[in-house]
C-alpha cells in the first residue's frame, strides 16, 4: 500500500576483496531435521561463514538438494577458491538452475580480475544473462582484444542506477582507450546529475580532470555553484549545465533565471543542454511550463529519461504536433515499444493520418497489456476475454508434476524460500512448451502457489486460460465485501492480482502485508474507521480482515479522489497525496491514459497501468461481455471543475 514504492533487489551481492566472518553458532543449536540444518547452512553463506558452512554442509551429505548444499558451502570462500574447483562444481551440475548462478557468480570475479580469456569461455554458457555488469564486462572483453564497442557501450549504459563495478571499469577503459570522447563522458555524467549518482560521477570527475569536491558541490549543493558567472572553459561550463539541472530538481524558475542570466556565456549546442537539463526537471514537476523550456531545448542530446518525458509534457499540454516530433527523435529502442507506438498513432490521428495510425495500432493490438488493449479500442473494438483452452489433462499433468526441476521448486517453497524456489521453477519454464507451462501453471494452483500459476500462465501467447491468469480466491468474502460498500469487484482483483499476486502472506520491505498489502499505520487507520474493535497488529494477516481493511480503505480514497479508479490506484501505491498534487498541477480536464503516462513515479505510473488493465480483463470476465478501458480510465479533471468542463471525446 501507500509509501510502500518497492525496489526488488532481493538476490546475492559479492563485494571483492571483502571478507564478512560471522561466528558459527553450529555448535550450540540443536537441529530438528535436515531441513533446519540446510536453512542455518543458506544464512551460513549469506553471512559469508566459511566456517559454518562447512560444518552445516559437512552434515548434510544425505541431504535430497546436495546441489545447493555445495553452492553454499563453497559460496563463503568463492573468492579464495581455485578456477579447477569452480570448474568441478559447473561439471557435476551442468545444466541446473543453480550451476548458473555460480557461473554468475565466477564470471563476476573472473570480470573483475581481468581474465578475459576464461571470462570468454564462460560466458555464453551464462543462461540468465540478465545480470548488467557481465554485459558491461563482456563489451570491455571486447575492447581489450581492439574491438570498436563505443555504439554497443552507449544503448547498454542508459541507467546509472544499474551501474557496477563492471560498467565503471568499461567507461573507464572506453575514456583511455579513445574509444569515448570526452563528450561521452560529459553526457555520462549528465545522467549522473539527473539520476542524482554522485558515485559515478565522482568516477567521472576523474577522468575528466575536475576535482571531486567540485562534482559534489554541483551535484549536492548547486545553488552554491550557481552564485556567480560560469567559469571559462569547456569542462566548467558543463559542470555548471548540470548544476543547473540539480537546482531544478528543488526550484525550476531559480534555475531558469540563472540561466537566463548568464546566457550570453554559453554557445548554442551549451544553452541547449542547459535548457534539456531544467526542462527535465520541470517534467517531473508536472510544471505547465515545462513544455516552453523542451522548446528551448531544442534539438539537444537527451537521455533515455528525457526523451520520453518531452513527449510526457506534450501529452499532458496537449500538443500532439510535439508528441510526434518528441517520439520520431527517440532512439529506436524507445521509440519502438509498445507505449510510444501507441502514442505516436494518436498523433497520427489527431493529424487525420488515420490509416498510418490504425496501422500503428494494429502492431499491438494483440498483445495483452495496457496499450495494447488501448490500441484495440482505437481500432474500434473493445476487450474482451478469449474462449477458455483444452484444460489440462490428468495425462498432460502427471510428467510436469513429477518434474525433478518443478519439485525441487516445491520443496524450497515449502520451506519458504521463494528466491531459491523461484529460480528453480523459472529455470524448468524456458523447457516448457505452452501447453506444458499450462500444466505446470495447473500444478502451482494445485499447491495454492497462485502467483506462480498466474505468472506461469502469463508466458503463453497461442494458448490462453484465464482462470489462470486471473484467479479469483476468496470469491465469497470479496463479493460479501465489495457489494456492501458498492466497490468494483473487478478493480478489487485486478488491484490484488498487481499487489500480491494473491499470496496471503505476502510481506514487502517496508511491512505491507497480506493480499491487499496493507501498511501497520493504515490498517489501525481503517480498523478504527469502520469500528473493528479490539483491532490488534496480527488481525491484518486474517484473510477477511485483509479485504475488509483493504476494500475499505481503497473506497476512502475512491471517494476523496473523485471517483477516479486512475487517481485512487495511483492512491493506493503512492498514498493520496501525491495524486492529488498531481491532479493539482493540470489545468484542463485530461484522459485517463494521459493521466497515467504522466505519473512522475514510474513505479507508480507501472502500477496504475497494470491495475487498470487487469481490472478491465477481470470485468470481462464477471460480465461475459466486452469491456473499455477507455471508459475505466475516464477523464481527469482538475479540482474545482465540473465533469461538464471536460471538452473531450
Amino acid at each position: 500500500m501507500f509509501a510502500k514504492m518497492r525496489r526488488a533487489g532481493l538476490g546475492f551481492m559479492m563485494v571483492a576483496g571483502l571478507s564478512l566472518t560471522f561466528p558459527s553458532h553450529a555448535a550450540s543449536r540443536s537441529f530438528i531435521n535436515d531441513d533446519d540444518r540446510f536453512m542455518a547452512l543458506r544464512d551460513a553463506a549469506l553471512h559469508d561463514d566459511v566456517a559454518g558452512a562447512e560444518q552445516h554442509a559437512a552434515a548434510l551429505t544425505q541431504y535430497e538438494i546436495p546441489s545447493y548444499v555445495d553452492y553454499y558451502r563453497l559460496r563463503p570462500r568463492l573468492y579464495k577458491a581455485s578456477n579447477t574447483e569452480i570448474k568441478v562444481f559447473l561439471s557435476k551440475y551442468e545444466g541446473s538452475a543453480i550451476a548458473d548462478r555460480l557461473r554468475n557468480d565466477w564470471l563476476l570475479m573472473l570480470g573483475r580480475r581481468g581474465e578475459w580469456e576464461l571470462f570468454d569461455q564462460q560466458y555464453p554458457q551464462f543462461v540468465v544473462a540478465d545480470d548488467t555488469q557481465l554485459k558491461c564486462y563482456a563489451l570491455l572483453s571486447r575492447a581489450v582484444k581492439q574491438q570498436k564497442v563505443a555504439a554497443d557501450a552507449h544503448k547498454l549504459l542508459g541507467a546509472p542506477r544499474d551501474y557496477g563495478e563492471g560498467c565503471y571499469a568499461l567507461v573507464t577503459y572506453l575514456a583511455e582507450n579513445g574509444q569515448f570522447s570526452q563528450q561521452d563522458l560529459w553526457a555520462q555524467m549528465r545522467m549522473a546529475g539527473e539520476y542524482g549518482a554522485l558515485p559515478l560521477a565522482q568516477k567521472l570527475g576523474k577522468l575528466l580532470d575536475i576535482p571531486e569536491k567540485r562534482i559534489s558541490l554541483a551535484l549536492e549543493k548547486p545553488a552554491n555553484l550557481l552564485k556567480k558567472a560560469p567559469d571559462s572553459g569547456k569542462g566548467a561550463h558543463q559542470l555548471y549545465l548540470i548544476a543547473l539541472g540539480r537546482l531544478a530538481k528543488s526550484d525550476t524558475e531559480d534555475a531558469a533565471d540563472v540561466l537566463s542570466r548568464y546566457s550570453a556565456k554559453f554557445g548554442d549546442s551549451e544553452r541547449a543542454l542547459a535548457w534539456a537539463q531544467i526542462a527535465l526537471q520541470s517534467a517531473l514537476k508536472l510544471e505547465s511550463d515545462a513544455l516552453g523550456y523542451w522548446l528551448r531545448a531544442g534539438d539537444a542530446p537527451l537521455s533515455n529519461e528525457a526523451y520520453q518525458w518531452r513527449a510526457r509534457s506534450a501529452l499532458r499540454e496537449g500538443d500532439w504536433k510535439l508528441v510526434k516530433n518528441a517520439i520520431g527523435a527517440m532512439p529506436a529502442s524507445l521509440k519502438n515499444e509498445a507505449v510510444w507506438i501507441y502514442w505516436q498513432g494518436r498523433a497520427l490521428k489527431a493529424e487525420g493520418k488515420n490509416e498510418e495510425a490504425q496501422a500503428l495500432f494494429a502492431s499491438i493490438a494483440e498483445q495483452m497489456h495496457f496499450y495494447g488493449q488501448l490500441a484495440l479500442e482505437e481500432l474500434g473494438q473493445k476487450i474482451g476475454a478469449p474462449l477458455t483452452v483444452k484444460p489440462v489433462t490428468p495425462e498432460e499433468l502427471a510428467p510436469v508434476a513429477k518434474n525433478a526441476n518443478l519439485q525441487r521448486a516445491l520443496k524450497f517453497y515449502a520451506m519458504n524460500l521463494r528466491l531459491e524456489g523461484n529460480r528453480e521453477w523459472n529455470w524448468e519454464l524456458r523447457k516448457l512448451n505452452e501447453r506444458q507451462h499450462l500444466a505446470a501453471a495447473e500444478l502451482a494452483r494445485q499447491n495454492n502457489l497462485l502467483d506462480r500459476m498466474v505468472n506461469t500462465s502469463d508466458r503463453t501467447r497461442g494458448e490462453m486460460d484465464f482462470s489462470q491468469r486471473y484467479p479469483t480466491p476468496y470469491n465469497e468474502s470479496m463479493y460479501k465485501t465489495t457489494q456492501a460498500l458498492g466497490l468494483d469487484m473487478a478493480w478489487v482483483y485486478g488491484l490484488i492480482r498487481q499487489e500480491s499476486r494473491f499470496i496471503m502472506n505476502a510481506r514487502s520491505h517496508v511491512g505491507a502485508t497480506g493480499l491487499m498489502q496493507i501498511m501497520p499505520a493504515t490498517a489501525r487507520f481503517v480498523a478504527k474507521k469502520i469500528g473493528l474493535g479490539n483491532f490488534v497488529p496480527d488481525q491484518v494477516n486474517d484473510i477477511d480482515t485483509n479485504i475488509a481493511l483493504g476494500t475499505n480503505y481503497l473506497n476512502m480514497v475512491l471517494s476523496d479522489l473523485g471517483g477516479s479508479q486512475a487517481l485512487a490506484s495511483a492512491a493506493y501505491n503512492a498514498g493520496p497525496g501525491r495524486p492529488r498534487a498531481w491532479r493539482a498541477k493540470l489545468s484542463h480536464p485530461v484522459e485517463g491514459a494521459i493521466f497515467t503516462e504522466t505519473i512522475p513515479f514510474s513505479e507508480t505510473r507501472g502500477y496504475v497501468k497494470n491495475v487498470l488493465s487487469n481490472a478491465t480483463y477481470y470485468a470481462a470476465l464477471f460480465e461475459k461481455k466486452p469491456q473499455s478501458l477507455k471508459t475505466r480510465l475516464g477523464i481527469v479533471i482538475p479540482r474545482g471543475m465540473s465533469a461538464g468542463d471536460a471538452d473531450l471525446p
